[in-house]
């Protein structure tokens, strides 16, 4: 199953970004996406940012995916 995660750009250096989802960070390339900023959230597969979102559209997502039990 692939499974695209909505998060926060927290900070960006070149085509590589921090991305930020429930606390927990990590570097992510950029490189698919133009006109990204700090603040904005995107949606990350594998490593990569694929989409770009609205804050309301990431916090219905992220909503969702709070709602799927764990194994």
């Amino acid at each position: 199953m692939c499974l695209g995660v909505p998060a926060r750009i927290v900070k960006i250096e070149g085509k590589e970004a921090i991305a930020e989802v429930g606390g927990i960070r990590r570097e992510i390339s950029i490189e698919l996406l133009n006109d990204i900023k700090e603040g904005d959230w995107v949606i990350v597969h594998a490593g990569f940012a694929i989409s770009k979102l609205d804050e309301e559209e990431a916090d219905t997502m992220l909503n969702i995916l709070s709602h799927i039990p764990e194994e």
